[in-house]
């Protein structure tokens, strides 16, 4: 910020700290500007991105279609700079005692390294390829993760609030992948599922029993 210590403008010295403290905190990607809502003019401005400068004009046209009388914060609202940085700005009327609009407090943040964030974040956390089957057809335990976690996500409830149908579905899904063929699958199937190795059984023989003598 450009000499707002030594401003004689009464509404600098009074917001001075409040700029300073927005600006050091979300520095160096945010500007913090205090403007003349009367003169159209930058009172102070901390972290400035380009070359404006106090006494400059505001062109405060983002508020211009605003209603200063409804309230007094306004945003975030997008903001484009001329190199193609976008912008989330906030405006916030400053009033005196009278209640008449003083100043315009105005804090843009650069969105950049909050989109590039996302963007590496989006490319670890998004595969891109389909599961490479033949390297899992071995792999039985990682099956029955899979099975049982697609499951769950299908259904929209951890693990261990399954209904007894919704048990018998997963089960039906490791049949038919023939998980219960390998020798040790059965207390991995169970341990994934939350139960005990005997209410498996019973729910395996449920499965299998022929549907007229299923239980309803």
């Amino acid at each position: 910020m450009e000499n707002a210590e030594e401003s004689t403008d009464p509404r600098v010295r009074m917001w001075a700290p409040v700029g300073q403290a927005v600006a050091l905190l979300l520095g160096p990607y945010a500007e913090v500007v205090l403007h003349d809502p009367d003169t159209d003019r930058i009172l102070a401005i901390w972290n400035p991105m380009g070359s404006r400068a106090p006494g400059d004009p505001s062109l405060l046209g983002e508020l211009d279609e605003l209603d200063p009388s409804a309230r007094d914060v306004f945003g975030p609202y997008e903001k484009l700079l001329g190199d193609g940085r976008r912008l989330s700005s906030v405006s916030a009327v400053l009033r005196g005692p009278d209640g008449k609009a003083t100043a315009v407090l105005c804090v843009n943040l650069d969105r950049t390294p909050l989109e590039r964030a996302a963007a590496v974040l989006s490319a670890f956390g998004a595969p891109t390829a389909p599961r490479p089957e033949p390297l899992f057809e071995q792999d039985w335990n990682e099956r029955v993760q899979h099975i049982v976690g697609a499951y769950v996500r299908e259904c929209g409830r951890p693990v261990e609030r399954l209904t007894r149908a919704d048990r018998l579905a997963v089960l039906a899904r490791l049949d038919e992948a023939k998980v219960f063929a390998v020798r040790r699958a059965t207390p991995v199937v169970a341990a994934a599922l939350g139960v005990s190795r005997s209410t498996l059984y019973a729910l395996l023989g449920e499965l299998r029993a022929p549907r007229k003598d299923r239980t309803p």
